[in-house]
C-alpha cells in the first residue's frame, strides 16, 4: 500500500519550504500533497484513501481562512482517526491546542519557525508509533 504525508497551510511560502523540508527527509518513502485551505485538505484525504492510499501525517497550519486548524483536525480525526495529527502555528492559543488534543487527538503541536530537525522528530516519531500498532 501506498503511503502519504499530507500538508495544509494557506501561505504559499509556508508550504512549499514545509513539503520540500519532508521530502529531503523522506525521499521516495512516502506520496506527498499539498491544500492551501481545510476544504481542500478534507477533499484531498477522501481522494488518497479512494485510491487506496493511506494517510500516515498530516500537518496542518492553525490560523487559515474558512476553518482554524483545531476544527479541521477534528473533523480529520473523525472521519480518519488513525492519521497522526501535527499543527503548526505560530498563533494558536492554549485553548485551540487543547481543543485539538481533547477532541483530535492531536499528536503534536510545532510553532513556527520551525527546524527540519523538529519536524523529522515528530513525524518520525509518529510513523514508528502507528508502526507499531
Amino acid at each position: 500500500m501506498n503511503k502519504a504525508i499530507v500538508c495544509v497551510d494557506d501561505e504559499n511560502i509556508i508550504l512549499d519550504s514545509l513539503g520540500e523540508q519532508i521530502e529531503n527527509i523522506f525521499g521516495d518513502e512516502f506520496i506527498y500533497e499539498y491544500a492551501e485551505n481545510a476544504e481542500d485538505g478534507m477533499d484531498l484525504l477522501e481522494e488518497l484513501t479512494e485510491e487506496g492510499i493511506k494517510v500516515m501525517v498530516i500537518v496542518s497550519d492553525w490560523l487559515m481562512p474558512g476553518k482554524k486548524g483545531d476544527e479541521f483536525l477534528i473533523e480529520v480525526h473523525k472521519k480518519f482517526p488513525s492519521i497522526i495529527k501535527v499543527m503548526l502555528t505560530g498563533q494558536a492559543d492554549n485553548k485551540a491546542i487543547e481543543n485539538a488534543r481533547q477532541n483530535a487527538e492531536l499528536y503534536a503541536y510545532i510553532t513556527k519557525p520551525w527546524t527540519q530537525e523538529q519536524l523529522e522528530k515528530i513525524i518520525r516519531k509518529g510513523i514508528s508509533e502507528i508502526n507499531e500498532i
